[in-house]
């Protein structure tokens, strides 16, 4: 797996992240759309996509991959970076 400092522009990465944020009863990022029940803050952890990185701050944005939803959180909280490959689904 690779630092941080090792990713390059240009090259798109994922990686495993956590943060603190409000949850449903399923245990999902609450927004503005859902529809379930808030159950209250807690962590949450899943793979996202990184878009951003802010080393002077120890920053890092990224778009959740199954919830869609944006994050910036700290470098620290951050593992298994990687880099990915874009491919079309079949049928596309």
């Amino acid at each position: 797996m690779l630092k941080i400092n090792e990713v390059e522009m240009g090259k798109s990465y994922a990686c495993r992240f956590k943060t603190q944020t409000i949850l449903d009863e399923k245990g999902l990022p609450v927004t503005p759309l859902s529809s379930n029940t808030i159950k209250g803050p807690g962590v949450y952890e899943s793979l996202g996509i990184l878009t951003q990185r802010d080393l002077t701050n120890n920053l890092v944005k990224l778009v959740d991959e199954p919830t869609k939803i944006e994050f910036v959180v700290p470098i620290d909280d951050i593992w298994d970076i990687d880099e990915i490959e874009w491919v079309e689904p079949l049928g596309s």
